[in-house]
Protein backbone atom coordinates (compact mmCIF):
# COMPACT_ATOMS: atom_id res chain seq x y z
CA UNK A 1 0.00 0.00 0.00
CA UNK A 2 1.50 3.45 -1.20
CA UNK A 3 1.05 6.48 0.72
CA UNK A 4 -0.63 8.07 -2.65
CA UNK A 5 -3.19 5.14 -1.58
CA UNK A 6 -3.95 6.36 1.59
CA UNK A 7 -7.01 8.96 1.36
CA UNK A 8 -8.18 11.06 4.12
CA UNK A 9 -11.58 9.47 5.29
CA UNK A 10 -12.49 11.08 8.91
CA UNK A 11 -11.06 12.72 12.12
CA UNK A 12 -10.89 11.57 15.56
CA UNK A 13 -13.68 12.90 17.78
CA UNK A 14 -12.87 10.87 20.90
CA UNK A 15 -10.27 8.31 22.20
CA UNK A 16 -10.95 5.92 24.85
CA UNK A 17 -7.59 3.48 25.11
CA UNK A 18 -7.61 1.14 22.05
CA UNK A 19 -11.02 2.34 20.77
CA UNK A 20 -11.24 5.66 18.84
CA UNK A 21 -14.59 7.33 17.58
CA UNK A 22 -14.36 8.91 13.92
CA UNK A 23 -16.53 11.57 12.86
CA UNK A 24 -16.97 12.53 9.08
CA UNK A 25 -16.05 9.67 8.04
CA UNK A 26 -16.93 8.37 4.30
CA UNK A 27 -16.05 6.41 1.23
CA UNK A 28 -15.02 3.46 3.74
CA UNK A 29 -16.31 0.12 4.91
CA UNK A 30 -16.09 -2.20 7.58
CA UNK A 31 -13.06 -4.07 8.83
CA UNK A 32 -10.86 -1.51 6.46
CA UNK A 33 -7.24 -1.12 7.76
CA UNK A 34 -6.48 2.55 8.72
CA UNK A 35 -3.89 5.02 9.94
CA UNK A 36 -4.96 7.40 13.18
CA UNK A 37 -3.14 10.83 13.18
CA UNK A 38 0.20 11.92 12.43
CA UNK A 39 2.08 8.88 13.80
CA UNK A 40 -0.16 6.80 11.34
CA UNK A 41 -1.21 4.30 14.15
CA UNK A 42 -2.43 0.87 12.70
CA UNK A 43 -6.10 0.38 13.20
CA UNK A 44 -9.09 -1.46 12.35
CA UNK A 45 -13.18 -0.25 11.72
CA UNK A 46 -15.66 -2.61 13.87
CA UNK A 47 -18.23 -0.33 13.54
CA UNK A 48 -20.27 2.37 10.89
CA UNK A 49 -23.12 4.57 11.63
CA UNK A 50 -23.69 7.19 8.66
CA UNK A 51 -20.81 9.45 9.29
CA UNK A 52 -19.66 7.98 12.44
CA UNK A 53 -17.11 5.36 12.79
CA UNK A 54 -15.32 3.53 15.58
CA UNK A 55 -12.08 1.79 15.31
CA UNK A 56 -10.00 -0.74 17.01
CA UNK A 57 -6.46 0.81 17.28
CA UNK A 58 -3.30 -1.94 17.54
CA UNK A 59 -0.70 0.64 19.14
CA UNK A 60 -0.61 2.28 21.95
CA UNK A 61 -3.12 5.69 21.88
CA UNK A 62 -0.58 7.86 24.19
CA UNK A 63 -0.44 11.37 22.54
CA UNK A 64 -3.22 10.91 20.11
CA UNK A 65 -5.67 13.87 19.78
CA UNK A 66 -8.95 14.93 19.23
CA UNK A 67 -9.13 16.22 15.68
CA UNK A 68 -6.27 13.95 14.27
CA UNK A 69 -6.86 12.66 10.78
CA UNK A 70 -8.07 9.36 9.62
CA UNK A 71 -6.56 7.31 6.71
CA UNK A 72 -8.11 4.83 4.46
CA UNK A 73 -6.13 1.97 2.88
CA UNK A 74 -8.94 0.38 1.52
CA UNK A 75 -7.78 -3.39 2.44
CA UNK A 76 -8.78 -5.72 5.48
CA UNK A 77 -6.59 -6.21 8.38
CA UNK A 78 -4.58 -8.91 6.62
CA UNK A 79 -1.19 -10.40 6.39
CA UNK A 80 1.51 -11.58 4.06
CA UNK A 81 2.15 -14.92 3.50
CA UNK A 82 5.25 -16.00 0.90
CA UNK A 83 8.68 -17.79 1.95
CA UNK A 84 10.42 -16.01 4.34
CA UNK A 85 7.67 -16.56 7.35
CA UNK A 86 9.47 -19.71 8.78
CA UNK A 87 12.22 -18.79 11.48
CA UNK A 88 10.44 -15.45 11.69
CA UNK A 89 9.33 -13.73 15.27
CA UNK A 90 6.26 -11.49 14.56
CA UNK A 91 3.97 -9.29 16.80
CA UNK A 92 0.18 -9.62 17.10
CA UNK A 93 0.03 -7.72 13.94
CA UNK A 94 2.78 -9.50 11.94
CA UNK A 95 5.36 -6.95 12.81
CA UNK A 96 8.89 -8.40 12.32
CA UNK A 97 10.51 -7.83 15.82
CA UNK A 98 13.65 -8.94 14.75
CA UNK A 99 13.56 -6.36 11.94
CA UNK A 100 12.32 -3.73 14.21
CA UNK A 101 14.91 -4.42 16.80
CA UNK A 102 17.71 -3.50 13.96
CA UNK A 103 16.06 -0.67 13.32
CA UNK A 104 14.81 0.79 16.34
CA UNK A 105 16.65 -0.91 19.06
CA UNK A 106 14.84 -3.07 21.76
CA UNK A 107 11.61 -0.81 21.61
CA UNK A 108 8.74 -0.58 19.19
CA UNK A 109 8.38 3.45 17.76
CA UNK A 110 4.75 4.19 17.51
CA UNK A 111 3.64 3.82 13.66
CA UNK A 112 6.38 2.37 12.95
CA UNK A 113 6.21 0.30 9.34
CA UNK A 114 8.40 -2.79 8.09
CA UNK A 115 7.51 -5.05 5.85
CA UNK A 116 6.68 -8.48 7.40
CA UNK A 117 8.76 -10.46 4.67
CA UNK A 118 11.97 -9.30 3.03
CA UNK A 119 11.71 -7.39 -0.05
CA UNK A 120 15.10 -7.62 -1.16
CA UNK A 121 16.22 -11.17 -0.74
CA UNK A 122 15.91 -13.31 -4.06
CA UNK A 123 14.41 -16.78 -3.23
CA UNK A 124 15.38 -19.96 -6.24
CA UNK A 125 12.15 -20.63 -7.86
CA UNK A 126 11.62 -24.09 -9.23
CA UNK A 127 8.35 -24.36 -11.27
CA UNK A 128 6.07 -27.10 -11.28
CA UNK A 129 3.91 -25.75 -14.26
CA UNK A 130 4.74 -25.19 -17.94
CA UNK A 131 3.88 -22.99 -20.87
CA UNK A 132 0.35 -24.07 -21.87
CA UNK A 133 -1.02 -25.69 -18.44
CA UNK A 134 -3.87 -24.20 -16.84
CA UNK A 135 -4.18 -23.28 -13.40
CA UNK A 136 -6.62 -22.24 -10.83
CA UNK A 137 -7.13 -21.08 -7.35
CA UNK A 138 -4.94 -23.05 -5.29
CA UNK A 139 -2.96 -24.34 -7.98
CA UNK A 140 0.94 -25.36 -6.92
CA UNK A 141 3.02 -22.83 -9.56
CA UNK A 142 6.28 -24.12 -8.34
CA UNK A 143 8.69 -24.78 -4.97
CA UNK A 144 11.09 -22.70 -2.88
CA UNK A 145 13.95 -24.31 -0.57
CA UNK A 146 12.49 -22.16 2.20
CA UNK A 147 15.14 -23.24 4.73
CA UNK A 148 17.47 -26.75 4.53
CA UNK A 149 14.45 -28.89 5.58
CA UNK A 150 11.73 -27.27 4.36
CA UNK A 151 10.21 -26.91 0.51
CA UNK A 152 7.90 -24.00 0.31
CA UNK A 153 5.54 -24.83 -2.60
CA UNK A 154 4.22 -21.03 -4.43
CA UNK A 155 0.53 -21.62 -4.91
CA UNK A 156 -1.86 -19.29 -6.97
CA UNK A 157 -3.76 -16.89 -4.34
CA UNK A 158 -7.38 -18.69 -4.10
CA UNK A 159 -8.27 -14.90 -5.14
CA UNK A 160 -7.18 -15.03 -8.50
CA UNK A 161 -9.20 -16.93 -11.48
CA UNK A 162 -8.26 -19.57 -13.89
CA UNK A 163 -6.07 -19.16 -16.39
CA UNK A 164 -3.06 -20.57 -19.20
CA UNK A 165 0.35 -20.05 -18.36
CA UNK A 166 2.08 -18.12 -20.76
CA UNK A 167 5.15 -17.79 -18.96
CA UNK A 168 7.38 -19.32 -16.14
CA UNK A 169 11.31 -19.56 -15.90
CA UNK A 170 12.89 -20.91 -13.50
CA UNK A 171 15.31 -18.78 -11.35
CA UNK A 172 16.22 -16.32 -8.19
CA UNK A 173 13.72 -14.06 -7.74
CA UNK A 174 12.09 -11.49 -4.79
CA UNK A 175 8.83 -11.92 -3.27
CA UNK A 176 7.25 -8.98 -5.18
CA UNK A 177 8.73 -9.86 -8.78
CA UNK A 178 6.56 -11.70 -11.07
CA UNK A 179 7.42 -15.31 -11.67
CA UNK A 180 4.62 -17.01 -13.83
CA UNK A 181 2.37 -15.14 -16.49
CA UNK A 182 -0.93 -15.64 -16.44
CA UNK A 183 -3.68 -15.65 -19.38
CA UNK A 184 -6.88 -14.97 -17.68
CA UNK A 185 -10.62 -13.99 -18.79
CA UNK A 186 -9.56 -10.15 -17.50
CA UNK A 187 -6.23 -10.38 -19.53
CA UNK A 188 -2.35 -10.89 -18.95
CA UNK A 189 -1.99 -11.84 -14.96
CA UNK A 190 1.39 -11.42 -13.52
CA UNK A 191 1.84 -13.48 -10.20
CA UNK A 192 4.11 -13.20 -7.31
CA UNK A 193 5.65 -15.26 -4.54
CA UNK A 194 3.82 -12.74 -2.42
CA UNK A 195 0.00 -13.35 -0.89
CA UNK A 196 -1.96 -11.20 1.32
CA UNK A 197 -5.03 -12.66 3.19
CA UNK A 198 -7.66 -10.98 5.36
CA UNK A 199 -7.16 -12.10 8.74
CA UNK A 200 -10.57 -12.79 9.82
CA UNK A 201 -11.67 -14.93 7.13
CA UNK A 202 -10.74 -18.82 6.36
CA UNK A 203 -8.59 -19.64 3.56
CA UNK A 204 -11.25 -22.24 1.40
CA UNK A 205 -10.70 -25.82 0.66
CA UNK A 206 -12.51 -28.67 -1.34
CA UNK A 207 -13.91 -30.65 1.83
CA UNK A 208 -13.14 -31.37 5.35
CA UNK A 209 -11.50 -34.87 5.91
CA UNK A 210 -12.03 -36.96 9.19
CA UNK A 211 -8.68 -36.88 11.45
CA UNK A 212 -7.49 -40.47 11.42
CA UNK A 213 -3.81 -40.12 12.22
CA UNK A 214 -2.80 -39.30 15.87
CA UNK A 215 -0.43 -36.12 16.15
CA UNK A 216 2.28 -38.20 17.68
CA UNK A 217 4.08 -35.80 20.54
CA UNK A 218 6.45 -38.52 22.91
CA UNK A 219 4.58 -37.50 25.45
CA UNK A 220 3.15 -40.84 27.04
CA UNK A 221 0.16 -39.99 29.11
CA UNK A 222 -0.85 -37.95 25.87
CA UNK A 223 -0.20 -40.10 23.31
CA UNK A 224 -1.26 -42.94 25.23
CA UNK A 225 -4.29 -42.43 27.27
CA UNK A 226 -5.70 -38.72 25.84
CA UNK A 227 -4.31 -38.82 22.19
CA UNK A 228 -5.19 -35.40 19.84
CA UNK A 229 -5.62 -36.18 16.28
CA UNK A 230 -3.88 -34.07 13.73
CA UNK A 231 -6.98 -31.52 12.56
CA UNK A 232 -7.36 -31.76 15.81
CA UNK A 233 -8.38 -29.21 18.68
CA UNK A 234 -7.15 -29.32 22.16
CA UNK A 235 -7.44 -27.29 25.56
CA UNK A 236 -4.80 -27.36 27.92
CA UNK A 237 -6.47 -25.47 31.07
CA UNK A 238 -4.54 -24.57 34.65
CA UNK A 239 -3.73 -22.21 37.33
CA UNK A 240 -0.55 -20.46 37.83
CA UNK A 241 2.30 -23.08 37.91
CA UNK A 242 0.44 -26.04 36.44
CA UNK A 243 2.98 -26.08 33.21
CA UNK A 244 0.63 -24.91 30.52
CA UNK A 245 3.69 -23.19 29.14
CA UNK A 246 6.11 -25.91 29.51
CA UNK A 247 4.16 -28.35 28.23
CA UNK A 248 3.04 -26.56 24.63
CA UNK A 249 7.24 -25.89 24.72
CA UNK A 250 7.25 -30.00 24.63
CA UNK A 251 4.61 -30.21 21.81
CA UNK A 252 6.36 -27.52 19.92
CA UNK A 253 9.54 -29.71 19.97
CA UNK A 254 8.32 -33.03 19.83
CA UNK A 255 5.38 -33.22 17.81
CA UNK A 256 5.54 -34.80 14.24
CA UNK A 257 4.13 -31.62 13.17
CA UNK A 258 5.48 -30.24 9.71
CA UNK A 259 5.26 -26.68 11.03
CA UNK A 260 4.79 -24.82 14.40
CA UNK A 261 2.98 -21.87 14.54
CA UNK A 262 3.43 -20.49 18.39
CA UNK A 263 1.26 -17.54 19.42
CA UNK A 264 2.11 -16.06 22.79
CA UNK A 265 -0.82 -14.08 23.72
CA UNK A 266 -0.95 -11.96 26.26
CA UNK A 267 1.35 -14.17 28.58
CA UNK A 268 4.08 -12.52 30.92
CA UNK A 269 6.75 -11.37 29.23
CA UNK A 270 9.62 -13.25 31.16
CA UNK A 271 8.06 -16.42 29.73
CA UNK A 272 7.87 -15.10 26.42
CA UNK A 273 11.74 -14.21 26.72
CA UNK A 274 12.08 -17.47 27.45
CA UNK A 275 10.71 -18.73 24.03
CA UNK A 276 12.58 -16.73 22.17
CA UNK A 277 16.00 -17.15 23.63
CA UNK A 278 15.21 -21.12 23.44
CA UNK A 279 13.58 -22.03 20.49
CA UNK A 280 16.25 -20.59 18.52
CA UNK A 281 19.23 -23.12 19.89
CA UNK A 282 17.03 -25.90 19.76
CA UNK A 283 17.55 -28.91 17.68
CA UNK A 284 15.36 -30.90 16.00
CA UNK A 285 16.62 -34.28 16.80
CA UNK A 286 14.50 -36.38 14.11
CA UNK A 287 15.79 -33.73 11.47
CA UNK A 288 19.19 -33.14 12.78
CA UNK A 289 18.60 -29.51 11.88
CA UNK A 290 17.11 -26.18 14.51
CA UNK A 291 14.04 -26.47 15.77
CA UNK A 292 12.99 -22.93 14.47
CA UNK A 293 13.24 -24.13 10.71
CA UNK A 294 10.12 -25.28 10.88
CA UNK A 295 8.62 -22.90 13.35
CA UNK A 296 7.11 -19.56 13.32
CA UNK A 297 6.64 -17.47 16.43
CA UNK A 298 3.95 -14.45 17.07
CA UNK A 299 4.84 -12.80 20.48
CA UNK A 300 1.93 -10.54 21.74
CA UNK A 301 2.79 -10.41 25.79
CA UNK A 302 1.03 -8.59 28.19
CA UNK A 303 2.60 -5.25 28.37
CA UNK A 304 2.21 -4.71 24.15
CA UNK A 305 -1.33 -3.18 22.99
CA UNK A 306 -4.53 -5.40 24.17
CA UNK A 307 -5.97 -4.73 20.64
CA UNK A 308 -2.88 -6.26 18.95
CA UNK A 309 -3.06 -9.30 21.26
CA UNK A 310 -6.81 -9.49 20.20
CA UNK A 311 -5.65 -9.81 16.67
CA UNK A 312 -2.57 -12.25 17.14
CA UNK A 313 -4.57 -15.27 17.38
CA UNK A 314 -5.84 -14.54 13.60
CA UNK A 315 -2.86 -13.84 12.44
CA UNK A 316 -1.60 -17.59 13.38
CA UNK A 317 -4.19 -19.05 12.44
CA UNK A 318 -4.00 -17.31 9.16
CA UNK A 319 -0.23 -17.92 8.43
CA UNK A 320 -0.99 -21.69 9.82
CA UNK A 321 -3.99 -22.67 6.93
CA UNK A 322 -1.49 -20.89 4.53
CA UNK A 323 1.48 -23.96 5.31
CA UNK A 324 -1.78 -26.32 5.30
CA UNK A 325 -3.33 -25.29 1.76
CA UNK A 326 0.55 -26.43 0.80
CA UNK A 327 -0.44 -29.99 2.04
CA UNK A 328 1.67 -29.85 5.39
CA UNK A 329 0.76 -30.61 8.71
CA UNK A 330 0.68 -27.35 11.07
CA UNK A 331 0.44 -27.50 15.16
CA UNK A 332 -0.30 -23.99 15.91
CA UNK A 333 0.06 -23.44 19.94
CA UNK A 334 -1.51 -20.69 21.99
CA UNK A 335 -0.77 -19.33 25.04
CA UNK A 336 -3.29 -18.52 26.05
CA UNK A 337 -6.62 -17.60 25.15
CA UNK A 338 -7.90 -16.64 28.21
CA UNK A 339 -5.61 -13.51 27.66
CA UNK A 340 -7.12 -13.17 24.18
CA UNK A 341 -10.39 -13.48 26.26
CA UNK A 342 -9.93 -10.75 28.85
CA UNK A 343 -8.68 -8.51 25.72
CA UNK A 344 -12.33 -9.15 24.36
CA UNK A 345 -13.47 -7.85 27.65
CA UNK A 346 -11.71 -4.80 27.60
CA UNK A 347 -12.90 -3.72 24.41
CA UNK A 348 -15.96 -4.45 24.87
CA UNK A 349 -16.10 -2.48 27.90
CA UNK A 350 -14.83 0.38 26.15
CA UNK A 351 -16.97 -0.09 23.63
CA UNK A 352 -19.99 -0.12 26.24
CA UNK A 353 -21.50 -3.10 25.34
CA UNK A 354 -23.58 -5.14 27.61
CA UNK A 355 -21.81 -7.64 29.11
CA UNK A 356 -22.63 -11.01 30.07
CA UNK A 357 -20.80 -13.18 32.52
CA UNK A 358 -18.38 -12.31 34.32
CA UNK A 359 -17.60 -9.27 32.66
CA UNK A 360 -17.05 -10.86 29.10
CA UNK A 361 -18.93 -9.99 26.21
CA UNK A 362 -21.98 -12.08 24.93
CA UNK A 363 -19.91 -12.99 21.27
CA UNK A 364 -17.42 -14.50 23.56
CA UNK A 365 -19.09 -18.48 22.86
CA UNK A 366 -19.16 -17.49 19.54
CA UNK A 367 -15.86 -16.08 18.63
CA UNK A 368 -14.03 -18.84 20.48
CA UNK A 369 -15.74 -21.40 18.56
CA UNK A 370 -15.03 -19.52 15.00
CA UNK A 371 -11.12 -20.01 15.99
CA UNK A 372 -11.76 -23.37 16.56
CA UNK A 373 -13.70 -24.26 13.44
CA UNK A 374 -10.72 -23.59 11.28
CA UNK A 375 -8.69 -25.87 12.89
CA UNK A 376 -8.71 -29.55 11.13
CA UNK A 377 -7.79 -31.62 8.44
CA UNK A 378 -9.21 -30.75 4.75
CA UNK A 379 -8.46 -31.72 1.04
CA UNK A 380 -6.93 -28.84 -0.32
CA UNK A 381 -7.77 -26.81 -3.29
CA UNK A 382 -4.93 -28.49 -5.08
CA UNK A 383 -5.91 -31.92 -3.94
CA UNK A 384 -3.55 -32.23 -1.14
CA UNK A 385 -4.43 -33.75 1.85
CA UNK A 386 -3.24 -30.86 5.00
CA UNK A 387 -4.04 -30.43 8.42
CA UNK A 388 -4.23 -27.73 11.78
CA UNK A 389 -4.22 -29.06 15.01
CA UNK A 390 -5.00 -26.20 16.98
CA UNK A 391 -3.36 -26.81 21.25
CA UNK A 392 -4.95 -23.73 23.11
CA UNK A 393 -3.94 -23.01 26.81
CA UNK A 394 -6.38 -21.41 29.27
CA UNK A 395 -5.69 -19.82 32.03
CA UNK A 396 -8.88 -19.96 34.51
CA UNK A 397 -8.37 -17.88 37.85
CA UNK A 398 -7.29 -19.67 40.73
CA UNK A 399 -7.31 -23.07 38.65
CA UNK A 400 -11.20 -22.58 38.64
CA UNK A 401 -12.31 -24.90 35.16
CA UNK A 402 -16.00 -23.88 35.91
CA UNK A 403 -15.29 -20.17 34.54
CA UNK A 404 -16.63 -19.21 30.91
CA UNK A 405 -13.53 -19.35 29.41
CA UNK A 406 -12.89 -23.01 30.11
CA UNK A 407 -16.01 -24.17 29.68
CA UNK A 408 -16.46 -22.58 26.35
CA UNK A 409 -13.81 -24.03 25.55
CA UNK A 410 -14.54 -27.54 26.47
CA UNK A 411 -17.79 -27.14 23.90
CA UNK A 412 -15.68 -26.39 20.71
CA UNK A 413 -12.65 -28.79 21.35
CA UNK A 414 -12.26 -32.38 21.34
CA UNK A 415 -9.14 -33.65 23.44
CA UNK A 416 -9.07 -31.64 27.36
CA UNK A 417 -5.86 -32.03 28.83
CA UNK A 418 -6.56 -30.69 32.92
CA UNK A 419 -3.49 -29.36 34.50
CA UNK A 420 -3.16 -29.75 38.39
CA UNK A 421 -1.69 -27.67 41.09
CA UNK A 422 -1.17 -30.56 43.41
CA UNK A 423 0.34 -32.77 41.03
CA UNK A 424 2.52 -29.71 39.86
CA UNK A 425 3.50 -28.61 43.18
CA UNK A 426 4.65 -32.00 43.73
CA UNK A 427 6.99 -31.66 40.69
CA UNK A 428 4.72 -33.90 38.89
CA UNK A 429 5.08 -33.23 35.41
CA UNK A 430 3.59 -33.43 32.75
CA UNK A 431 0.72 -32.65 35.85
CA UNK A 432 -2.22 -33.69 33.16
CA UNK A 433 -4.95 -35.28 35.79
CA UNK A 434 -6.11 -38.09 34.63
CA UNK A 435 -9.35 -37.47 36.48
CA UNK A 436 -10.50 -34.31 34.66
CA UNK A 437 -8.71 -35.30 30.94
CA UNK A 438 -10.69 -36.83 28.01
CA UNK A 439 -10.43 -37.34 24.76
CA UNK A 440 -12.82 -37.97 22.32
CA UNK A 441 -10.28 -39.06 19.04
CA UNK A 442 -9.61 -42.75 20.34
CA UNK A 443 -12.27 -44.28 18.02
CA UNK A 444 -10.79 -42.07 14.93
CA UNK A 445 -7.02 -43.14 15.28
CA UNK A 446 -7.51 -46.58 16.86
CA UNK A 447 -7.01 -48.73 13.46
CA UNK A 448 -3.83 -46.13 12.83
CA UNK A 449 -2.70 -47.71 16.87
CA UNK A 450 -3.30 -51.11 15.42
CA UNK A 451 -1.51 -51.23 12.40
CA UNK A 452 1.39 -49.08 13.62
CA UNK A 453 1.76 -49.86 17.11
CA UNK A 454 -0.50 -53.46 18.41
CA UNK A 455 -3.28 -54.88 17.87
CA UNK A 456 -4.34 -54.56 21.74
CA UNK A 457 -3.57 -50.87 22.46
CA UNK A 458 -6.92 -49.79 23.01
CA UNK A 459 -7.23 -53.16 25.15
CA UNK A 460 -4.89 -52.33 27.63
CA UNK A 461 -5.19 -48.37 27.72
CA UNK A 462 -8.99 -48.96 28.67
CA UNK A 463 -7.54 -51.21 31.60
CA UNK A 464 -4.97 -49.11 32.40
CA UNK A 465 -7.53 -46.52 33.00
CA UNK A 466 -10.03 -48.72 34.86
CA UNK A 467 -6.94 -49.16 37.49
CA UNK A 468 -5.99 -45.35 37.39
CA UNK A 469 -10.07 -44.49 38.25
CA UNK A 470 -10.05 -48.13 40.74
CA UNK A 471 -6.96 -46.12 42.98
CA UNK A 472 -9.14 -42.98 42.60
CA UNK A 473 -11.74 -44.36 44.54
CA UNK A 474 -10.16 -46.77 46.96
CA UNK A 475 -7.35 -43.47 48.09
CA UNK A 476 -10.94 -41.47 49.40
CA UNK A 477 -10.80 -45.27 51.86
CA UNK A 478 -7.67 -44.97 52.97
CA UNK A 479 -8.45 -41.65 54.15
CA UNK A 480 -10.48 -42.96 56.36
CA UNK A 481 -9.01 -46.31 57.31
CA UNK A 482 -5.67 -46.85 56.52
CA UNK A 483 -3.98 -48.42 53.74
CA UNK A 484 -3.40 -51.51 55.69
CA UNK A 485 -7.19 -52.43 56.32
CA UNK A 486 -7.58 -53.27 52.67
CA UNK A 487 -7.48 -56.52 51.21
CA UNK A 488 -4.44 -57.47 49.42
CA UNK A 489 -6.20 -57.35 46.19
CA UNK A 490 -6.88 -53.81 46.63
CA UNK A 491 -3.42 -53.12 47.75
CA UNK A 492 -2.40 -54.43 44.22
CA UNK A 493 -4.25 -52.21 42.77
CA UNK A 494 -2.78 -49.11 44.55
CA UNK A 495 0.61 -50.20 44.03
CA UNK A 496 0.07 -50.85 40.32
CA UNK A 497 -1.45 -47.42 40.05
CA UNK A 498 1.25 -46.11 41.80
CA UNK A 499 3.56 -47.82 38.96
CA UNK A 500 1.52 -46.23 35.98
CA UNK A 501 1.60 -43.16 37.57
CA UNK A 502 5.39 -42.63 38.20
CA UNK A 503 6.72 -45.27 35.98
CA UNK A 504 4.55 -44.25 32.91
CA UNK A 505 2.32 -40.84 33.39
CA UNK A 506 5.56 -38.92 34.80
CA UNK A 507 8.06 -37.47 32.46
CA UNK A 508 10.96 -35.60 32.62
CA UNK A 509 11.79 -32.97 29.90
CA UNK A 510 15.55 -33.10 30.97
CA UNK A 511 16.47 -36.85 30.44
CA UNK A 512 17.84 -37.73 27.18
CA UNK A 513 15.85 -40.79 27.12
CA UNK A 514 12.82 -39.87 28.83
CA UNK A 515 11.75 -36.42 27.48
CA UNK A 516 10.29 -38.37 24.04
CA UNK A 517 9.00 -41.93 24.08
CA UNK A 518 7.84 -43.26 20.58
CA UNK A 519 4.59 -45.01 20.58
CA UNK A 520 6.18 -48.42 19.94
CA UNK A 521 7.96 -47.88 23.60
CA UNK A 522 4.92 -46.32 24.91
CA UNK A 523 2.75 -49.77 24.15
CA UNK A 524 5.74 -51.53 25.55
CA UNK A 525 6.36 -49.87 28.91
CA UNK A 526 2.47 -49.98 29.82
CA UNK A 527 2.31 -54.12 28.25
CA UNK A 528 5.20 -54.46 31.24
CA UNK A 529 3.41 -52.94 33.82
CA UNK A 530 0.12 -54.30 33.17
CA UNK A 531 1.70 -58.11 32.93
CA UNK A 532 3.55 -57.29 36.19
CA UNK A 533 -0.41 -57.13 37.05
CA UNK A 534 -2.29 -60.05 35.66
CA UNK A 535 0.35 -62.08 36.91
CA UNK A 536 0.32 -60.57 40.78
CA UNK A 537 -3.67 -61.41 40.42
CA UNK A 538 -2.66 -64.67 40.11
CA UNK A 539 -0.53 -65.15 42.85
CA UNK A 540 -2.37 -62.87 45.26
CA UNK A 541 -5.15 -65.27 44.61
CA UNK A 542 -3.20 -68.29 46.16
CA UNK A 543 -2.89 -66.14 49.45
CA UNK A 544 0.46 -64.89 49.02
CA UNK A 545 1.04 -61.88 50.99
CA UNK A 546 1.73 -58.60 48.95
CA UNK A 547 4.72 -57.58 50.49
CA UNK A 548 6.46 -60.35 48.97
CA UNK A 549 5.50 -59.33 45.63
CA UNK A 550 6.71 -55.60 46.47
CA UNK A 551 10.29 -57.54 46.92
CA UNK A 552 10.79 -58.72 43.27
CA UNK A 553 14.12 -57.41 41.76
CA UNK A 554 12.19 -57.11 38.50
CA UNK A 555 10.24 -54.09 40.14
CA UNK A 556 13.62 -52.11 39.78
CA UNK A 557 13.37 -52.97 36.18
CA UNK A 558 9.90 -51.69 35.84
CA UNK A 559 10.74 -48.01 37.49
CA UNK A 560 13.74 -47.61 35.70
CA UNK A 561 13.03 -48.43 32.05
CA UNK A 562 11.71 -45.29 31.21
CA UNK A 563 15.29 -43.78 31.58
CA UNK A 564 17.02 -47.05 31.06
CA UNK A 565 15.93 -48.45 27.63
CA UNK A 566 16.25 -46.29 24.44
CA UNK A 567 13.01 -45.42 21.77
CA UNK A 568 14.83 -48.10 18.88
CA UNK A 569 15.87 -51.42 21.40
CA UNK A 570 12.79 -53.61 21.76
CA UNK A 571 14.48 -55.96 23.55
CA UNK A 572 15.28 -55.30 27.25
CA UNK A 573 11.35 -55.19 27.23
CA UNK A 574 11.04 -58.98 26.85
CA UNK A 575 14.18 -59.56 29.42
CA UNK A 576 11.57 -57.34 31.75
CA UNK A 577 8.70 -59.74 30.64
CA UNK A 578 10.76 -63.37 31.30
CA UNK A 579 12.05 -61.92 34.25
CA UNK A 580 8.21 -60.81 35.50
CA UNK A 581 7.23 -64.73 35.06
CA UNK A 582 10.63 -66.37 36.34
CA UNK A 583 10.16 -64.53 39.41
CA UNK A 584 6.28 -64.87 39.92
CA UNK A 585 7.10 -68.86 39.42
CA UNK A 586 9.77 -68.63 41.93
CA UNK A 587 7.58 -66.82 44.73
CA UNK A 588 4.97 -69.57 43.48
CA UNK A 589 6.49 -72.82 44.18
CA UNK A 590 8.19 -70.74 47.43
CA UNK A 591 4.54 -70.68 48.59
CA UNK A 592 3.39 -74.20 47.43
CA UNK A 593 6.27 -76.01 49.49
CA UNK A 594 5.74 -73.72 52.53
CA UNK A 595 1.67 -74.23 52.70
Amino acid sequence: MTEASKRIIGTVDMINGPVVKAVDVKATEMMELVEVGKERLIGEIIELEETRATIQVYENTTGLKPGSLIYGTGIPLSVELGPGLIGNIYDGIQRPLKDIAQCMGNFISKGVKVHPLDREKKWPFIPAVKEGDMVGPGSILGIVKETPIFEHRIMLDPQHCEGKVVRVQEGEYRIDEPIISLSAPKGILDICMLQRWPVRHPRPYLRRLLPETPLVTGQRVIDTFFPIAKGGTGGIPGGFGTGKTITQHQLSKWSDADIIVYIGCGERGNEMTGVLLDFPKLMDIKKGRPLMERTILIANTSDMPLAAREASIYTGITIAEYYRDMGYDVALMADSTSRWAEALREISGRLEEMPAEEGFPAYLASRLGKFYERAGRVQTLNKKTGSITAICAVSPPGGDFSECVTQHTKRFVRCFWGLNKELASARYFPAINYMESYSEYLDSIQSWWEKEVDPKWRELREEAMKILHQDYRLQRIIKLIGEDALPDSQRLIIETAKLIKDSFLQQSAFDDLDTYAVPKKQFLMLKVIMHFYHRACEIIKSHLPIYRLLEMPVLNDIHRMKTNIPNNDTKPFDIILQQIDEQTQELEKEHMSIL
